[in-house]
């Protein structure tokens, strides 16, 4: 199939926090081939290229200048090799559906991320993670095209720099290369993980602790986040909008002296990690709406586009952001940093607008 360039493209669709915006050029692309007709193209009209994959992890602060690339590469292959199993996913391939085509045909280890939001592509440069388990505990490999070359690349799980919720792919090596596929090791013994203490509840509560098996564990994996955070199907979201902050063990202690209250939780290093859903709470955020958006009612952590008035826009949201952010900083002294990408707008290094 030939490759389509077109113009002044409505990017609203392609993303799930449906904000208005723009692309200059637009083409999706569903093989390597095209990826690389694609880069062509920008090169030679000196264009801007932004990748666009599932859009559930970025802002649309306003329209995009240059070439926008859906990533709609689809397919999946594997290997087999004594109790484990390598599997590669296209970038355009669903997460969620990845999950469940592993735990379907037998391979375990992803079932603590169900229902994540997005596509395989993005996964790395995220280092998504949730209950327990992140990404980087499953990878093998990543293949990227260079965009300034056309090169394809190969990166091992060394080279990608993976932290918490970080990547090379956000650091030196961001805006340089476009994710093809990602490699991951699972296992063909159905051993589950449910060191998170919401999934250890969960688990107690219905009752699985004699006959736990991984299907099992994304079931209730599932119903944690159904119940704490809104489909962006029927109410526009990016998920989680906030980092959890990491801070020093001393400084924990200092705060746990005002606020005893407080939830932590051990990190290596003498750090501790503090759900930032808490302290947006305690400033009295949930359920506070701004126009069409606000936060969301029942989980601090989401701020959403209610469109009852058209939709608000990526600007109007990073205000939002940046009042929640205000706020945590005057009463707890902590930084918040904004987990999306924000495209459209400047953005400071520790993710500040």
């Amino acid at each position: 199939m030939s490759l389509r360039i077109e113009q002044h493209i409505s990017l609203q669709p392609f993303n799930s926090l449906a904000l208005p915006a723009y692309a200059e050029y637009f083409c999706s692309v569903t093989d390597k081939q095209q990826l690389l007709a694609a880069l062509d193209y920008a090169r030679e009209h000196q264009l801007e290229v932004t990748p666009l994959g599932g859009g559930s992890n970025l802002v649309l602060a306003g329209d995009l200048s240059g070439l926008v690339i859906y990533l709609n590469i689809k397919g999946f292959s594997y290997s087999v090799a004594d109790d484990s199993v390598e599997v590669t996913f296209a970038a355009g391939e669903s997460w969620h559906q990845g999950v469940l085509t592993t735990l379907q045909r037998g391979w375990y280890g992803l079932e603590n991320l169900s229902l994540i939001p997005g596509n395989m592509g993005a996964a790395p440069i995220q280092n998504i993670g949730a209950y327990g388990v992140e990404l980087a505990d499953l990878f093998v490999s990543l293949r990227a095209v260079e965009i300034a070359t056309g090169k394809t690349c190969e990166f091992d799980k060394a080279a990608c720099q993976f932290a918490y919720r970080d990547s090379l792919f956000k650091n030196a090596a961001r805006d340089r290369y476009i994710i093809l596929d990602i490699s991951l090791r699972l296992s063909t013994n159905p051993v589950v993980n449910i060191s998170y203490p919401a999934l250890q509840a969960a688990v107690a509560e219905a009752g699985l602790e004699a006959d736990l098996s991984p299907e099992a564990v994304s079931q209730l994996v599932c119903q944690i986040r159904q119940t704490k955070l809104p489909d962006p199907a029927v109410t526009p979201n990016a998920g989680s909008f906030f980092k959890n902050p990491v801070i020093a063990d001393s400084a924990v202690a200092e705060l746990h002296n005002q606020y005893p209250e407080m939830p932590t939780y051990p990190q290596p290093q003498q750090l501790s990690k503090i759900p930032a859903a808490w302290l947006i709470d305690q400033c009295g955020f949930k359920g506070v709406r701004r126009g069409s958006l606000g936060v969301h009612k029942h989980q601090a952590l989401v701020l959403v586009n209610y469109q009852t008035d058209g939709g608000g826009t990526g600007e109007q949201l990073l205000a939002l952001a940046e009042e929640l952010r205000d706020a945590v900083w005057q009463r707890f002294a902590i930084r918040l940093e904004i987990e999306p990408r924000v495209y459209g707008q400047a953005e400071l290094a520790d993710g500040s607008l």
